[in-house]
């Protein structure tokens, strides 16, 4: 067999087995690290949206219950008193037309004579209406909280449903996250990120800062290395609106759990003009920081991830607050 045959032989058998195993090598292909982590970071940032999404209803959920806890406290003593009155003007009723007291002919009888008999019942006449016109009030104020509690009954149910909802969607996101995770194992040998050591933090030590602004910046240094929890905001892990919550919570202040209430609940702030204890909101408000100085963050960042000081630049940011 000459040489150019065995070489074109050679060639044919080896295209064959190229093609052959092709397929074979595409499907036992597995993603780069690259590649996983960029799967991770954009179903973090979905779940990031689901959780703060949850916790807005929540915020919702809880102020209703409060406002009808507030009418129940109010509809009970209108209840009372309209019932008292009901019954004050049931008992004069009786009175003036079954006992006989204030009977026409026995007022023509008394002392007085029928002057003194069309002031008694002049009087009584007058006593009735002012209590008619008292329970009408009653009545009217105790139906329209009545009224009221009903329309927030009716919010809370269908809140309770929405809640349902982003739970079983932040059940699927989880879901794969655990499946992206393990593959993060494989790749980088653990599905999260390892706390620092705790002799010394990765942050370095707060500035000083004075006021209530410093014990909100000092305890975000003190949270570095605890791990994003969705929902939680302290003291064993944070998701991003529960860090700065909980940071100015320490600080005597209230703020709302969700990143986008704390955006209505803050002043607008210039970049320029910044503060330590200020927060950074993100485009769209589904992620929120708290301002350190010098250009730096503390933020929860998202699932599987732990709180950590960085650069504020980390996505294009949509305003800056100031605590009130």
């Amino acid at each position: 067999m000459s040489s150019l045959r065995i070489l074109l032989r050679t060639l044919a058998v080896a295209g064959l087995s190229a093609v052959l195993l092709a397929p074979a090598a595409v499907a036992r292909a597995e993603p780069t690290p690259a590649e996983l982590t960029k799967q991770i970071e954009k179903s973090s940032t979905e779940l990031e949206r689901i959780v703060e999404s949850y916790n807005k209803l929540s915020e919702e959920i809880k102020a209703n219950q409060k406002t009808v806890a507030a009418l129940q406290v109010k509809i009970g003593p209108l209840q009372a008193q309209a019932e008292q009155s009901r019954a004050d003007v049931g008992a004069m009723a009786a009175t003036a037309y079954k006992t006989g007291k204030l009977r026409t002919a026995e007022a023509l009888l008394l002392p007085g004579g029928s002057g003194a008999m069309m002031e008694r019942l002049g009087t009584l006449d007058q006593l009735t209406r002012q209590r008619q016109e008292t329970i009408a009030g009653f009545t009217s104020d105790q139906r329209k909280l009545i009224d009221q509690k009903t329309r927030l009954d009716a919010t809370l149910a269908r809140q309770a449903a929405q809640a349902k909802q982003l739970t079983i969607g932040k059940q699927k996101i989880e879901t794969d996250l655990k499946r992206l995770y393990e593959l993060r194992r494989q790749a980088y040998g653990r599905a999260t990120e390892a706390p620092p050591p705790r002799a010394k933090s990765s942050a370095g030590s707060a500035p000083a800062i004075s006021g209530s602004a410093g014990t909100a910046v000092r305890y975000a240094y003190g949270a570095v290395g605890k791990p994003y929890v969705w929902g939680a905001d302290g003291p064993d892990g944070y998701d991003c609106s529960g860090l700065t919550l909980a940071s100015w919570r320490a600080a005597g202040k209230s703020l709302p759990h969700n990143a986008a209430m704390q955006w209505d609940a803050t002043s607008r702030v210039s970049r320029s003009s910044l503060q330590p204890g200020d927060l950074v909101f993100y485009s769209g408000l589904g992620h929120v920081a708290l301002y350190v100085g010098g250009g730096q963050i503390i933020d929860a960042p998202s699932a599987g991830r732990n709180v950590s000081k960085r650069g504020m630049d980390i996505m294009p940011i949509a305003g800056y607050g100031r605590v009130r």
